[in-house]
């Protein structure tokens, strides 16, 4: 069971890890903040897309794990899979939508609750904004309340902080338009976790 929780843990906090400095990082500006206010309109609509990285996520009292992710949202359907790197057999499952949610891979069989959130909570303990986490795997800011951007030298965002939560993008993919984060770390003590994005495909 503990060794189910740490993978799971991998797989669903998404983005809230610990963050380090970077070399420039600035308030943002009105030109900055319109810039980024023109990126999520464009990305407004994007609700139906799958992306594949790989995670690593640390408690902050020596437990962690790490393993490969598919994320696909359809809609307000979204389907989580992460698998553990070595055997490639240990695959675990979060899925569902408005109607609830189905957690798969855990010791005991699947377990069901009314929404993700609070079936991770009831699994592992955590308190996971994954409202928030859709919008901020985009390089957004959630609609849940205020949220402080700063910017990088590539004039797009490097740190947001909602919720509690501190998001450090590391690295952007600019061969989409509007780009998408690659590297992301996140944050909320105690957790930390790092998202590296091989892929995204939008339908």
């Amino acid at each position: 069971m503990k060794f189910s929780r740490r993978i799971l843990a991998v797989a669903l906090p998404l983005l809230l890890a610990a963050c380090v400095p970077q070399t420039v990082r600035v308030k943002g500006d009105a030109a900055l903040l319109g810039q980024q206010q023109a990126r999520e309109h464009q990305l407004a609509d994007a609700n139906h897309w799958t992306l594949q990285g790989q995670l690593g996520v640390s408690d902050g009292h020596g437990g962690g794990g790490s393993g490969s992710l598919t994320w696909t949202q359809d809609g307000d359907h979204y389907d989580f899979v992460v698998r553990a790197p070595i055997t490639g057999k240990s695959l675990f499952r979060l899925s569902g939508g408005p109607d609830g949610a189905l957690l798969e891979g855990m010791d005991g069989g699947p377990l069901h609750g009314s929404d993700a959130e609070e079936l991770m909570q009831r699994a592992v303990g955590w308190h996971v904004p994954l409202h928030d986490l859709r919008a901020w795997v985009l390089g957004l800011r959630a609609d849940s309340g205020p949220a402080e951007l700063s910017f990088g030298a590539d004039r797009l965002p490097s740190l947001l902080q909602q919720d509690g939560w501190t998001v450090d993008y590391r690295r952007w993919d600019a061969a989409h338009q509007p780009p998408l984060p690659k590297v992301v770390f996140a944050g909320k003590p105690p957790y930390s976790v790092r998202l590296s994005v091989e892929s995204w495909q939008f339908n």
